[in-house]
């Protein structure tokens, strides 16, 4: 019988049921991951959360440009001619590792946008596949989610049995 092997998953947040209504009392600045997760099923996607996520996704995005900023400054510091390959090579590979990780937060932050995008308009939360809730846990782990976790495992699949 084959065998898939599959990253290990962090263990899933659980709700506290004494944190459920203090999003009720508490002000939006002032709540956390536990807060929201423990929130009513029925209270999915409310205005609270709506704002939460929202606020949580603006902070990544100003967490990017900072960090952009910072890698500007950082290869200019670091254009000093080294006489020898090695350290040359090293630099230039040091280099090349930081442009390929601003290059991965460029396409986040188009995602992020996206992501904000869907909370004015009203979508975020919600699978683009199936229409169903994404979930507060998976929203929280991965705020730029579009897609269920079960929707996701099927494209993966997909992926991975035909190919892109």
């Amino acid at each position: 019988m084959p065998t898939t092997l599959q990253a290990p998953r962090a263990a899933a947040p659980k709700k506290d049921p004494k944190l459920a209504n203090h999003w009720k009392t508490k002000p939006l600045e002032e709540l956390t991951d536990a807060d929201i997760l423990a929130m009513p099923d029925s209270e999915y996607m409310n205005d609270v959360q709506m704002a939460y996520f929202r606020r949580k996704l603006v902070q990544l995005k100003q967490d990017m440009h900072n960090n952009a900023g910072e890698t500007t400054e950082h290869l200019r510091e670091d254009t000093v001619v080294v006489p020898d390959p090695a350290d040359r090579a090293t630099i230039e590979e040091e280099h090349a590792l930081e442009l390929r990780t601003r290059d991965r937060e460029r396409k986040l932050l188009k995602k992020i946008e996206q992501s904000i995008s869907r909370i004015d308009a009203g979508d975020y939360g919600y699978c683009d596949e199936t229409g169903e809730p994404i979930g507060v846990g998976r929203l929280l782990a991965r705020p730029t989610a579009t897609l269920s976790l079960e929707a996701q495992q099927r494209r993966e699949l997909k992926q991975k049995m035909f190919g892109d």
